[in-house]
């Protein structure tokens, strides 16, 4: 009875009406939890292709990293409001996608890189997208492949794989010279006690604003250990390098106020090479986006997602991936970091991540404020994020025991989760697989054990009543 009482009050009803000055909080730290992941695939794409030297193609690189804020703000709006199917009307906060990577970097190789191989990118999601939307149109019949079992495993996979990034992000970035020094790890921890001080030792508002007070302590411990310690350290090799706790002051100076960014920066190519293994992509994540609207639903709302919200948010997924792809941004799709936010603290309102929305518009339209949110050591955001992924992998156990844990459950679940996401999660053991194996279940350990399960959940006879 105490732990329903906790969670009563607009914050914790998907429609209720909320004050902007505690909506906006509560939207600010989902805009937090997703800012750098939002970018870094961007980033990472654009450097394959070689968007990055030259002052035409460094500025082609910042518009589209400011169009990718734009775009995930837009498109989160339509999914929290829907217009017609598009947009299941569920609490997701949707964002650039990382599960392309593997596949856009391969693009880029065959096609020699350049704005060229770029535009075949955008083209092929254009494609993607509006076939990823069909799949949506029809995925009631098809929603008997997807039963609690199925998708409380890719939902628990789904937080699996993110704790490593939230460990990775704990210790300052594996690229980070300084990666797991005494410095990273005590202001990691700081902002994690702090989450858990305020979490556990407050109520209502400020309960649930705790993961946003936790960043904005280990922000203001980052600003006085940069008054008291030095910057920068001495690699093996004898360089200089600056440690990753400090703050960038200068890119926030560099930045401008107000920028208005081009839709359609490149030129779109549509291409065979670069469309057939992004389609195959779309596909998985149809799956993905099925599971983190299960385990948002569960999660934050205490039930199972209706084939409306399912649908509507597929629907939205590739139509907002079509959409992305005309500004020139990476697919879109539902964010499984916010998944996590969602699920600890069980705030769902709209008006809550429509300010979030709102917010992520405003940095693509205001440079300044993105550099101020880009500028944060990855250390702060992990000290949030180890906390926030493992409530994914409790959603989706949640999931998965929503049925009784029969032989034939268990069997699905632990061949899923041992041959699937084992295997992809150690992706060397495919290396000597075709390619285009490699590219879709190498990686994550998501997609494999979404496949798995689907597979497995068809051939294994049913149950006796």
């Amino acid at each position: 009875m105490e732990n329903e009482k906790k969670f009563t009050g607009p914050a914790y009803e998907f429609e209720a009406k909320m004050p902007l000055k505690q909506a906006i909080p509560l939207g600010l730290q989902h805009v937090l939890a997703m800012f750098v992941g939002n970018l870094t695939p961007l980033l990472i794409i654009t450097g394959a292709c070689g968007i990055t030297g030259g002052n035409d193609l460094a500025q082609l690189q910042i518009e589209l990293l400011q169009n990718a804020m734009l775009v995930a703000g837009l498109i989160t709006l339509l999914q929290l409001f829907s217009v017609g199917p598009v947009g299941g009307k569920v609490p997701i906060i949707m964002g650039t996608s990382s599960g392309f990577i593997g596949v856009f970097n391969s693009v880029a190789a065959t096609m020699g890189g350049g704005i060229l191989a770029y535009g075949a990118i955008m083209g092929a999601s254009i494609i993607g997208g509006l076939f990823e939307s069909v799949l949506g149109c029809f995925l009631k019949p098809l929603r008997r492949f997807f039963p609690s079992v199925v998708t409380g495993t890719v939902v628990l996979s789904i937080g699996l794989s993110l704790i490593g990034v939230g460990v990775n992000s704990f210790g300052g970035g594996s690229s980070a010279q300084d990666f797991g020094s005494m410095e990273n790890m005590l202001l990691a921890i700081f902002v994690l006690i702090v989450i858990l001080a305020v979490k556990h030792g407050t109520k209502g508002y400020l309960s649930s604003s705790s993961i946003l007070v936790g960043i904005i302590a280990g922000y203001a411990v980052a600003f006085i250990m940069g008054l008291v310690l030095p910057h920068t350290g001495i690699a093996a090799d004898g360089t200089e390098y600056t440690k990753a706790w400090v703050l960038n002051w200068d890119k926030v100076a560099q930045a401008s106020w107000i920028s208005i960014p081009p839709i359609v920066p490149v030129k779109i190519v549509f291409d065979m090479r670069a469309i057939l293994p992004v389609l195959i992509m779309f596909i998985v994540t149809a799956v993905e986006t099925v599971g983190d609207i299960s385990g948002v639903v569960e999660g934050g709302m205490d039930r199972e997602a209706t084939d409306k919200e399912l649908s509507g948010g597929v629907i939205c997924d590739g139509l907002g991936s079509s959409i992305a792809a005309l500004f020139g941004v990476l697919p879109n799709t539902s964010f499984s970091q916010n998944v996590g936010l969602v699920t600890m603290t069980k705030v769902v309102n709209r008006m809550a991540l429509a300010t979030g929305a709102v917010f992520l518009i405003l940095c693509g339209l205001i440079p300044k404020l993105g550099a101020i949110v880009s500028i944060m050591p990855q250390s702060v955001l992990g000290g949030a994020a180890v906390m926030m992924f493992s409530s994914i992998v409790v959603s989706g156990i949640q999931l998965i025991t929503k049925e009784k844990m029969t032989s034939r459950n268990l069997t699905i679940v632990s061949v899923a989760l041992g041959v699937g996401y084992g295997m992809g999660a150690h992706a060397t053991i495919l290396s000597k697989m075709p390619e285009a194996i490699q590219l879709v279940f190498g990686g994550s350990g998501i997609v494999p054990a979404a496949f798995m399960a689907i597979i497995l959940n068809v051939l294994l006879p049913k149950d006796e009543a």
